[in-house]
């Protein structure tokens, strides 16, 4: 499942977080990738041990932990701190698929990537081409978001970022853990969920809605892994 979840970010935050962003230092995108991913791998990103993308993480992980869809969507136990990055003048990342499991500094361990995430920072006309692009059975899916959206999708997914032929493209990108290891349960629980939320605010609480929010735990209850 891919998900579109819209104004993670507000756009004052986002504009905020581009002025931080824009009088920074970059470096390759490189930096933070295997053999496989070197080879396809033509951006920029913020140092990930700078001060500066350290605090525009938390500010990320605050929006995303104020946003109801997103931990119905995701079910996070571990998120690796996002991570920021720019492309321009044909700056691209060919198709790749992510490391299965990561580790970072003050991780206790390893982290498994069930989930990865980009949330946008530059609106679809400040840019051309620099498509989220992702590969799944249904065949290649484009994405091109809002500034502050992000779209969630399984980190076992084939995906890449066109070439940017024109402007830059900003944005955050980082993976989860979420607590159902299993897709297919996650997804279920999601669609779940948020038909119980539709039927709530239509109806209020009542009996039916009762019941199904029972199921809805009582399934949560046997699918996590903590």
């Amino acid at each position: 499942m891919m998900l579109h979840i819209p104004q993670i970010l507000q756009p004052d935050e986002v504009r905020e977080m581009r002025g931080r962003m824009d009088a920074a230092p970059w470096i390759d995108g490189r930096a933070t990738v295997g053999a496989q991913g070197a080879g396809v791998k033509r951006n920029r990103q913020l140092d990930e041990n700078a001060q500066l993308t350290q605090s525009l993480a938390d500010a990320v992980l605050r929006a995303l932990a104020r946003n109801p869809t997103y931990f119905s969507a995701a079910l996070p136990l571990r998120t690796v701190p996002p991570l920021f990055n720019k492309y321009a003048s044909a700056e691209t990342y060919g198709f790749h698929v992510d490391g299965a499991v990561r580790t970072f500094a003050g991780s206790p361990g390893w982290l498994r990537t069930d989930l990865s995430a980009t949330l946008f920072l530059s609106d679809p006309d400040d840019y051309e081409g620099g498509e989220l692009t992702v590969r799944d059975t249904y065949g290649e899916h484009a994405v091109k978001l809002p500034a502050g959206d992000l779209v969630l999708y399984p980190a076992s997914s084939l995906h890449c970022v066109t070439p940017v032929t024109r402007g830059e493209r900003t944005g955050c990108f980082f993976w989860i853990q979420s607590m159902v290891r299993d897709h297919g349960r996650r997804q279920m629980l999601f669609e779940l969920d948020q038909t119980i939320q539709a039927l709530h605010a239509q109806h209020g609480e009542t009996e039916h809605t009762l019941a199904l929010t029972n199921h809805y735990h009582n399934l949560l209850r046997e699918w996590t892994e903590i």
